[in-house]
């Protein structure tokens, strides 16, 4: 693994991205203020856990793909099943048949889902269960949880975060929220709102568990006011269990949406739930008004929905789920005998479930340090790791697992050496920002892509 990286292409890149793209990305997760100056720009290829920048650098990437990824880069079978839908086309005037066998494929896996409906990412399925919900319940305001980072790109939930611009304030209005294990908080939600919360939406656990029995405590309060309950799938889909956190924590919610890993980096999401209010989308039913549920062009392309169906069925047949824990807690006990050996166990941690794993990166006072965690970026960059998590896939063998821990290690040394002598001494350029922030920072003091490519 190389000390010794060089992102030229990657820095006439950027230049380019950024005039031609807001933010340079099409993803705010991926774009240049999330890594340090020294990280790869442009991913040319990948592999199994493995990528290739523009400029040739080679790294064991985590994260894959924010999640999206969860057997590999290129996975075969899933590309073979791609290939051979594509031969014959990919969206017709009229529905294909692989639309009931990839529904009929998911819903053997989702206990207690009847009818499920395709589309291309996680927002329009977590906005198609808020209008659905608000169209069976006949009301307006929608609760989510204020611990969990993402729902949707659509106002109902950017309307909640600092980086609201655009979204009118009546629109803000109608989305409350509540704290992730505390039901008290949900209880005075309720009590606050009474009769007007169409759906509450929430993710199974992020980092932290569910304590007390809060995921059934909440589903009992959404039963008591008359609100839907509908769990956001698109991380613990195909981690937690391959039927979903729900199955791992045993509760059925009223709605589930599922992405991401659903077809192994092709663009496929889905809207599950009880037939009860599924069925509102519908034809079939004369009781109700018509709601107008998910129509989209590109929802049931075949290919994806091939992607779809290899992808289930090789979490069915195979110890994915399985792999990733193992290779997970692997990675929790490496990161954290090396932070030990270097005396910042307290301030590198890793977080999470195995399957799922994140880490901290506080100062010497105990705090969030984005420097930090630039620093720790950019040297296990440098070693040939792209870690921005350690969330981790079925193509991460031991030997990556391995290779990564030892990255690791040299990273963390380098970070023990900036918390005695100061950050700037080591990181090169600005550091990584967070997402939700109002304002850009004014850019006098950053390093430029181009300068740090020099280096």
């Amino acid at each position: 693994m190389s000390h010794d990286l060089r992102f030229t292409r990657s820095a006439l890149l950027q230049q380019r991205a950024h005039h031609l793209i807001p933010g340079g990305a099409h993803t705010y997760a991926k774009g240049d203020d999330q890594y340090p100056v020294l990280a790869p720009g442009f991913i040319e290829r990948g592999h199994g856990c493995r990528v290739w920048d523009v400029d040739g650098n080679e790294y064991i990437e985590y994260g894959m793909g924010n999640r999206a990824v969860g057997l590999g880069h290129a996975y075969r079978p899933v590309v073979d099943a791609v290939r051979e839908a594509l031969k014959d086309g990919c969206n017709f005037t009229r529905p294909a048949r692989i639309e009931v066998e990839c529904a009929e494929t998911l819903l053997d896996l989702i206990e207690g889902a009847e009818m499920v409906k395709f589309c291309k990412d996680g927002s329009d399925a977590t906005s198609g269960a808020v209008r659905l919900a608000r169209a069976y319940t006949g009301r307006d305001l929608v609760a989510c949880c204020a611990d969990h980072p993402f729902f949707s790109t659509d106002d109902w939930f950017i309307g909640t975060i600092p980086v609201n611009a655009g979204v009118p304030e009546a629109t803000r209005r109608l989305t409350v929220t509540f704290r992730y294990n505390d039901i008290a908080s949900v209880r005075q939600m309720f009590e606050t709102h009474q009769g007007q919360i169409a759906a509450l939406i929430m993710e199974a656990a992020r980092a932290d568990e569910p304590e007390n029995d809060f995921l059934h405590e909440v589903q009992t309060l959404c039963r008591q006011n008359g609100t839907l309950f509908i769990l956001d799938e698109m991380i613990t889909g195909f981690r937690w269990h391959r039927g979903g956190a729900q199955r791992e924590y045993g509760i059925v919610p009223d709605l589930s949406c599922f992405g991401k890993a659903l077809g192994n980096g092709f663009a496929v999401s889905a809207l599950a739930g009880k037939r009860e209010y599924m069925r509102l989308g519908g034809l079939d039913h004369t009781d109700r008004p018509r709601v107008f549920l998910l129509s989209t062009t590109h929802g049931a392309e075949t290919h994806a929905l091939a992607a779809a169906m290899a992808t289930t069925r090789t979490y069915r047949d195979e110890p994915v789920i399985e792999h990733l824990y193992r290779q997970g807690e692997t990675l929790r006990r490496g990161l954290s005998q090396a932070a030990e050996r270097h005396r910042i166990g307290h301030l590198v941690k890793p977080v999470g479930r195995g399957c799922c794993l994140a880490f901290t990166t506080f100062d010497e006072d105990g705090k969030p340090s984005q420097g930090l965690r630039s620093l720790f970026l950019q040297e296990t960059i440098r070693r040939g790791v792209l870690m921005p998590s350690l969330v981790v896939s079925y193509a991460h063998d031991d030997e990556a697992i391995e290779r990564t821990i030892e990255a690791i290690d040299g990273a963390l040394a380098v970070y023990a050496r900036a918390l005695e002598d100061g950050v700037e001494r080591h990181l090169v350029g600005r550091p990584s920002q967070v997402v939700y922030r109002r304002f850009n920072t004014p850019p006098e003091s950053d390093a430029t892509p181009a300068m740090a490519a020099s280096r």
